[in-house]
């Protein structure tokens, strides 16, 4: 453990040093000036000193050029941390000294333990800064240390002088205006009442002598105790609304017991509401102390807002990751899909082999589900809604479930004697289920069980209005029913707002049911609630039924199933393993494949076989500067009548109103099927 020794006379900045380096770690002592800092070193050595250079007694030069030469403490680290010396002669000095690190007040904590680590590693290492130790440089040092000194006086000196005459001014003006204080009394205590912030104002026996309407209001003071001004209940009562009653009444008293000290800090009450608490001493004139004003005031939506900005910047940075995740682990899949696509296609393949390659294909779709939410979450994948049989998509995540939820929690399923068939995104259904049940299992911290139900539902004009929200029409209803906690009624309203969480701290984000929330909107549908305090919660989303099939999956049953063609195609594609698999697949198919890596290689043999070329198939995102559609564009102006199809990790990212794109038709999602591949390609190629 590092031990590190503060030297600084301000409480306020020792108290932060103390509490930053505490919590990464750190053994911290303080001392008030340079004189009692040499002392406790050499009584037991520190690792490290921090210190201020403005300090009553022995000041942070004299402490550093005294450390610098005792041989005893030379080799511990010096970092000098100032506010008053800021000039770069100051810095100059300091380092000649043998500071070994300079640091202006504020500084962000990241940067400032950096400091401290670098230091530390220094003196392991034996490079710390040495002082100049010749007699020219000497005396150059002691001069430049004197002008220093002066520099400082003076310029204390003049802020003295200035505060003095401002000082002298303000008592010629307030002899000025004594006598208006008399008429405007009466005004200040209305402004005192109509203050949206609390005030009380305490006497030195912690008694109230006076509160404002708005402290009432705050604190939730019953009348009878906030019409006693003499009662010093009142302060009692006060302090045992907050969260650490014993905190408060020990905060007046020592500030009562030091009339001289100004605070500021936050408090919160015991139903949550966070204060700002500002205190500071009443004196007469002649300087005498009568206790001290408290104002509070309400920052709690300030603190909400500050968390939701922060929850904010840490899921765009999630999506940021999410996405580059999702693009290239989509690239991944369509290599694995593809090739299984082609072995299955192989002649004289087993059932069994065949099968093994179909439970592949399978497995990258799973995949390509989980990078698809991945790209929700990101903002990078628009829906795509198909016709889906809600049982098959229950049962499909199954697995998954499982292993999410843990072995303390039972699945139950109770599906409806007929096949409930929905028009969605599958992934956002996905989404929908996973959140609901970690929801349901958050609610159960012991275990139990986790009922998932579906079933059909009729509305029509007389019982659409019996259900919130229903209205007239065909619904599938999907339930996820728990045996937890429940939810308490003062919660239930806020359940599905962005960032709302009940969780401790780094356990939540507050968008899993404002997830699932937005999802169903944009199916159209609706969400309903059920619950009771300590029996569980039941949430049901409603879904448009769909009278069509559902989708079928693609095959590829074999090359001769498939229409192929003779045409020359010009493949751009920087993920090798990907390109491969997509010219052996293409060929198969009789086309002639031209290949190349990125836009400048696809431009070179453009140049060579530009003639022969009938249709470009490029990724969108490529590396070496030059995009999918800036090359389709340059080819395009040779020839219009080329034909284009575009691919990418992600679904349809660069949308625009002046550049379209249509899934099937000149854009595939990767991964993609062989057959969907050969389906396009040939489509595209066949446009009139």
């Amino acid at each position: 453990m590092t031990r590190i020794l503060i030297v600084d006379d301000k409480d306020d900045n020792v108290y932060y040093l103390r509490a930053l380096l505490e919590g990464h770690g750190c053994a911290v002592e303080s001392t008030r000036h340079g004189a009692e800092a040499l002392v406790k070193a050499r009584q037991t050595q520190p690792d490290l000193v921090i210190s201020d250079l403005l300090m009553p007694v022995m000041d942070g030069y004299t402490l550093l050029r005294l450390w610098k030469a005792d041989a005893r403490l030379k080799q511990i680290p010096f970092i000098v941390y100032t506010a008053t010396y800021t000039d770069p002669e100051d810095e100059r000095l300091a380092l000649s000294l043998g500071a070994d690190a300079f640091i202006l007040k504020p500084c962000e904590p990241e940067a400032f333990l950096a400091q401290v680590h670098q230091a530390v590693a220094k003196a392991v290492a034996g490079t710390l800064t040495q002082p100049k130790s010749p007699t020219g440089d000497e005396k150059e040092l002691l001069k430049v240390y004197s002008e220093t000194l002066i520099r400082k006086l003076e310029e204390k000196t003049l802020q003295l002088e200035a505060s003095n005459r401002a000082l002298q001014q303000d008592v010629l003006e307030r002899k000025m205006v004594e006598e208006e204080l008399r008429w405007k009394t009466a005004f200040l205590e209305a402004q005192v009442d109509s203050s949206m912030d609390g005030i009380l104002v305490v006497d030195t026996q912690g008694r109230k002598t006076l509160q404002n309407q708005r402290l009432s209001d705050l604190w939730k003071i019953p009348a009878p105790i906030a019409e006693n001004p003499d009662d010093a209940v009142q302060v009692e009562f006060v302090s045992n609304q907050t969260k650490n009653p014993r905190q408060f009444a020990d905060r007046i008293h020592y500030l009562n017991a030091h009339p001289n000290e100004v605070s500021r800090d936050e408090i919160e009450l015991a139903d949550g509401t966070i204060l700002d608490r500002y205190s500071s001493p009443v004196r007469d004139k002649a300087g005498r102390y009568y206790g001290r004003i408290w104002t509070f005031r309400d920052i709690t939506e300030q603190r909400k807002l500050e968390m939701q900005f922060r929850q904010s910047q840490k899921m765009e940075a999630f999506g940021q990751l999410a996405g580059g995740v999702a693009h290239d682990f989509n690239n991944i899949l369509a290599v694995i899909q593809l090739q299984a696509g082609l072995v299955k296609s192989s002649p004289n393949l087993s059932q069994e082999l065949i099968d093994f390659a179909g439970n592949i294909e399978d497995a990258a779709e799973r995949g390509a589900n989980l990078t698809h939410q991945l790209l929700f979450f990101s903002r990078k994948q628009m829906m795509q809604p198909q016709n889906l049989q809600l049982e098959e998509v229950i049962s499909s995540m199954t697995r998954m479930l499982g292993r999410t939820l843990g072995e303390h929690i039972q699945l139950q399923f109770k599906f409806f004697e007929e096949a409930l068939c929905i028009q969605a995104d599958r992934g956002m259904i996905d989404q929908i289920l996973l959140n609901l049940t970690v929801n349901a299992r958050d609610a159960m911290p012991k275990g139990g069980n986790i009922t998932i139900e579906t079933s059909a539902v009729e509305f029509d004009e007389a019982t659409a209005p019996r259900t919130p929200q229903a209205r007239p029409g065909s619904f599938v209803c999907l339930s996820v029913a728990d045996e937890g906690c429940g939810i308490p009624p003062e919660i239930l309203p806020r359940i599905f707002e962005p960032f709302f969480t009940t969780k401790e701290v780094g356990k939540g984000t507050g968008l899993g049911l404002a997830t699932v929330f937005g999802i169903v909107q944009q199916h159209k549908g609706w969400i309903n609630v059920d619950t009771a305090v300590g029996r569980g919660t039941t949430f049901r989303v409603y879904l448009p039924r769909s009278v069509k099939t559902p989708d079928d999956k693609f095959s590829w049953p074999s090359t001769e199933a498939i229409r192929g063609g003779n045409e020359t195609i010009l493949l751009v594609e920087d993920e090798s393993a990907l390109r491969s698999s997509v010219r052996i697949a293409l060929s198969r198919l009789g086309y002639q494949v031209l290949e190349a890596a990125n836009g400048a290689e696809a431009l070179e043999v453009w140049q060579q076989h530009a003639g022969k070329i009938r249709l470009l198939l490029t990724d969108l995102m490529m590396p070496g500067g030059m995009l999918g559609r800036e090359l389709a564009e340059q080819l395009l102006q040779q020839n219009p009548d080329l034909k284009v199809v575009f691919t990418s990790g992600y679904s349809l990212e660069i949308v625009s109103s002046d550049f379209p794109l249509e899934e099937g038709f000149n854009f595939l999602t990767k991964p993609f099927e062989a057959q969907k591949l050969a389906h396009t390609i040939r489509k595209r190629l066949d446009q009139a």
